[in-house]
């Protein structure tokens, strides 16, 4: 914050003083006064003792006070029995460009203290602001007899409590900025609370892109910096626009559908063009879960593994495929949900059911970096995106063993959300990998990350989801959805914690969703729902 920020005065005018004293320039002069502290009034105590005279209240404010108008800080500051406080509270006045006229007055003292007016003139935006105010100061005799001022911020200005400053600057911690809609209208957090941690951070980020100005004010801060009290708007703030690819009708049903959880997050999808269309999290007052979170995707991640093996010719949609109740591989022994095992099945059976081992047993064929780079290379997964916000882009770290074969499983290290997954999902209907995006980049530019080409088998892929959404493990969620459709179920995992967290993703034409919902169960049950809501949402 510069100089110009720090500054600060007072709105209004006070009422004139009835006696006024005019005190002429109160000079100093380190040379001959040695350094010390006070002033050179006639008639003071030779031994700065008993009580202050007149003479020595009306010296010592004067100099004080022409020094203050006078912008020599130093000299004030000396005058007082806190040099250090006092000069910093001074120096709001007289060093800050803002403030290009400054006067004291002082009127006849009562006692030891003298009532007196600021007069100063604000340059803001090169329109000059008159303000005055009234303050009151006492004098004091030092610990060495010298009378000085008792400095308190209310010396500066009567409002000024301890730790309180005053300052000229913008109007407000983040200026006026609206987030808008697809179709500009304002996105506001009491229609839309799930979007509450994105909208904050857009405004954060885009404050100087959106065009926004955060007028002028004087205030009072608090000792964090937080506003306390507006005094004077020097100029009225200018509200800002950050567009969006957010659909309203998308978004509400994501809103209403992650309200029936208690931790739920979705995120919506448009496949042709990457256009992130709703984000939504159950908590607005916890994490960006849809866009941050990094959790391990369990079986949705499946959609993936199963491009990676009928890329490599481990796996075909119609051929004859193991699904055993148990598989052993880097000293693990995996096995399905209730121990079940598909004899005499196909790849189709065993995606559309859900069976671990079907995977697992690929487990000698690969190596460690196989899922990850097919991964990146295809999917976009674990590339730095350009979403315009912050997000998690997902993690396959290379594995070994037993841990290569659980990420076969989206399990061990891998990490994704729902952005993420909603993504997978989008890619298998556009049939390749657009990145997803948040802010249009024609407003603030950027370079969306791509792959290498088109999606091996994307064709195929569809149809293990299509089959798993009409007579696997997503039929029930995805039940009455007409259209192309494809899904994927999920349960992951979690040392600690009782019951699995809940994934779903699919598609529905040109709308991709993806939803967890954690510590809660089976995916289909508990996050089925919420993607299907989401999916029924669209025209």
């Amino acid at each position: 914050m510069d100089r110009k920020q720090r500054i600060a005065v007072v709105v209004g005018v006070c009422a004139a003083v009835a006696t006024v004293v005019g005190f002429g320039a109160y000079a100093f002069n380190d040379d001959e006064d040695g350094g010390g502290s006070g002033s050179a009034a006639e008639g003071e105590d030779s031994e700065g003792e008993g009580p202050l005279s007149a003479e020595e209240v009306t010296a010592t404010a004067g100099a004080f006070l022409d020094a203050w108008a006078a912008g020599d800080t130093a000299a004030a500051s000396r005058l007082t029995d806190e040099p250090d406080a006092a000069r910093l509270g001074l120096a709001t006045l007289t060093e800050n460009d803002a403030v290009t006229a400054l006067a004291t007055t002082a009127a006849e003292p009562l006692d030891a203290s003298v009532p007196f007016d600021v007069a100063a003139e604000i340059t803001h935006e090169e329109e000059i602001h008159a303000f005055a105010y009234e303050s009151l100061l006492t004098v004091v005799r030092d610990e060495d007899g010298t009378p000085v001022v008792d400095w308190a911020p209310a010396v500066l200005h009567p409002a000024l409590a301890e730790g309180q400053t005053l300052q000229i600057g913008p109007g407000g911690e983040l200026p006026p900025i609206e987030v808008l809609a697809n179709d500009g209208e304002v996105l506001t957090a009491d229609e839309f609370p799930g979007l509450v941690p994105l909208l904050d951070e857009l405004r954060e980020r885009y404050a100087e892109a959106s065009g926004s100005d955060p007028g002028g004010a004087v205030r009072i801060t608090d000792a964090e910096g937080e506003p306390v009290e507006v005094l004077l708007e020097l100029s009225e703030p200018v509200a800002g626009t950050v567009p969006t690819t957010l659909d309203r009708t998308i978004q509400q049903a994501a809103e209403a559908a992650v309200a029936e959880t208690e931790r739920g997050s979705v995120v919506a999808v448009r496949p042709s063009t990457g256009e992130i269309l709703a984000v939504a999290n159950a908590r607005s007052d916890g994490p960006d879960i849809a866009l941050e979170g990094s959790y391990a995707p369990g079986s949705t991640f499946k959609i993936v593994t199963a491009s990676l093996l009928m890329e490599q010719g481990l796996a075909d949609p119609g051929a004859a495929h193991p699904c055993p109740q148990y598989f052993e591989h880097g000293g693990w022994e995996f096995q399905n949900l209730n121990e079940f095992e598909i004899e005499n099945g196909t790849f189709t059976d065993s995606f559309a059911a859900s069976c671990n081992t079907a995977f697992i047993s690929q487990a000698p064929e690969l190596a460690d970096e196989d899922l990850g780079d097919h991964a990146r290379k295809y999917f976009g997964l674990g590339l730095e995106w350009q979403v315009g916000a912050t997000s998690m882009d997902g993690r396959i770290p290379p594995e070994s063993q037993a841990q290569m074969a659980a990420q076969l499983i989206g399990q061990g290290a891998v990490r994704m959300n729902p952005l993420t997954m909603a993504s997978v999902s989008a890619t298998v209907k556009n049939g390749s990998f657009l990145q997803p995006y948040l802010v249009p980049t024609d407003f603030a530019e950027r370079q969306l990350v791509g792959t290498e080409g088109p999606l091996p088998a994307a064709e195929q892929l569809r149809g293990l989801m299509r089959h798993t959404a009409t007579a696997g493990t997503a039929a029930e969620a995805m039940s009455g959805l007409g259209g192309d459709i494809g899904a994927k179920t999920g349960s992951a995992e979690v040392d600690g914690q009782e019951k699995p967290n809940a994934w779903f993703t699919g598609y529905r034409d040109d709308l991709a969703v993806a939803a967890v919902v954690p510590d809660s169960g089976h995916g289909g049950e508990f996050a089925g729902p919420v993607v299907a809501d989401v999916l029924r949402a669209a025209p």
